[in-house]
């Protein structure tokens, strides 16, 4: 009789004691979470992936596990088109909305059989027991086995049929780069998007000693590029404040507004906030503005680390008043982003193609506000980190119709150091994530385009 009671309770410890999940299993989870999420609208990759402020489990990993998730997520999207084509050879059908998260957790596993060195059976397995956590995938866990199991079989033999070039660009986007640029080019743009990008830093101090003390290279502009960072926050000068993060392109066009030292100067659109404080540290009296309040508690954050100071207002640029005009106005415009798809790559694949109109109509009101803020002799610089033309040259050149007091200034390639190559026969700034041929920019650039304008007085 003892030993039976013995037995029970030994069994009830048992029981009471928690199961410990199979290594990388959180990170997966968190993983297939943020691709369904970002792949259905929800949210923004980098908003998801943010350590603070993005997926509740983040928090909740160490920092590995939390290295593992981003690596996951910004993979999976960097490779969906080859990972779509592979999965495609293996499913008799397309799934059906009833599946849930099921092509998710697919994608998830498929990037890891196929671009990582992750063991096969521990992306399958996992794969599974995913699908059979989910009410919906749980139906198609036999699925998920079988066609994984197939892949990794085949694995060799399906990279190699592969264009990876061509299968990561979707069509729409590949045919106006093609238009925009030439095929060569548009293939050369597709082909760095298939690289991580470097890790570019703006410094308030000495760059050259910066970009030593970090292990980094100077960039001919003046950015300090590290190819390799880890955890940014424990890097040396973050927690001081000495540095902060912003693509070498991106940190061009505050620039081109010259010397704002003691000048007002408005940052329409200004969140996160790198320009703002380019500005700042400059000298210049800047307004940044935003129209979302969590963004901009984002910026101002960003400034106290920095221990620079900007006056913040949120509000809606294309209707917001003010009674004193601007020495000078910046507006880095909302757009579709295309430039930054190294960085973002989500957004290839959750773009259309008829949002850049929608967008385009929002930078053309934004820069009829913009232009209206100017003072006589004040001076306009416009940005977008868009390769699509509508949203940039041709925003431009319809202003410019639309504004006969405004007059373009062009860019001159001795005013910053490297920008030789990067303009264009009018005189305004295109970067391509290839970067110029010329080779000074090792690991490409962010695209972008920015024009310089006047309002003469």
């Amino acid at each position: 009789m003892a030993q039976r009671v013995s037995n029970k309770v030994s069994r009830r410890v048992r029981a009471s004691r928690p199961v410990r999940e199979p290594a990388g299993l959180a990170a997966r989870r968190i993983a297939v979470d943020i691709v369904a999420d970002t792949l259905a609208g929800r949210q923004a990759l980098d908003a998801a992936i943010d350590a603070e402020h993005g997926h509740a489990g983040l928090a909740g990993l160490e920092t590995r596990d939390r290295g593992f998730v981003k690596a996951l997520v910004t993979g999976t999207f960097r490779r969906r088109g080859q990972i779509l084509d592979a999965l495609a050879r293996y499913l008799d059908r397309p799934l059906p909305r009833s599946a849930g998260r099921t092509g998710a957790i697919l994608e998830v596993a498929a990037f890891q059989i196929l671009f990582l060195d992750t063991a096969a059976h521990a992306a399958v397995d996992t794969a599974v027991t995913l699908a059979a956590e989910d009410r919906s995938a749980r139906h198609f866990k036999g699925l998920v086995n079988a066609v994984l199991r197939r892949l990794a079989t085949a694995r060799a033999d399906v990279l190699a049929l592969q264009d990876p070039v061509a299968l990561n660009t979707p069509a729409w986007l590949a045919s106006r780069w093609q238009t925009a640029y030439g095929e060569a080019t548009a293939r050369a743009i597709a082909a760095i998007h298939l690289e991580e990008p470097p890790l570019d830093l703006t410094v308030r101090g000495d760059a050259a000693d910066w970009a030593a003390r970090l292990g980094g290279s100077l960039l001919p502009t003046g950015t300090v590029r590290l190819s390799r960072a880890g955890e940014v926050g424990a890097l040396a000068g973050y927690a001081e404040g000495a540095w902060w993060i912003q693509d070498a392109a991106a940190a061009l066009p505050a620039r081109l507004l010259g010397d704002v030292s003691g000048m007002r100067v408005a940052d329409l659109c200004a969140a996160p906030g790198g320009k703002t404080a380019q500005l700042a540290a400059a000298g210049a009296r800047v307004v940044a503005l935003d129209r979302s309040v969590g963004r901009l508690e984002r910026l101002k954050a960003n400034l106290r680390r920095l221990g620079l100071a900007a006056e913040t207002v949120v509000a809606d640029a294309t209707a917001w008043q003010t009674t004193e005009p601007f020495d000078a106005v910046l507006l880095d415009a909302p757009c579709s982003a295309t430039g930054t798809l190294r960085r973002h790559p989500d957004i290839a694949w959750t773009r259309r193609d008829g949002e850049i109109a929608r967008l385009a109509g929002l930078q053309a009101r934004l820069l009829d506000r913009a232009a209206a803020l100017l003072r006589p002799g004040g001076v306009l610089v416009y940005a977008t980190c868009s390769l699509e033309p509508e949203e940039g040259e041709a925003q431009v050149a319809a202003l410019l119709t639309r504004d006969a007091s405004l007059i373009r200034r062009p860019v001159q390639p001795g005013e910053i150091p490297g920008l030789e190559g990067l303009l264009t026969p009018a005189g305004d700034l295109r970067t391509l994530p290839c970067g110029p041929a010329d080779g000074r920019f090792p690991g490409g650039l962010d695209g972008f385009y920015a024009a310089r304008l006047v309002r003469p007085g």
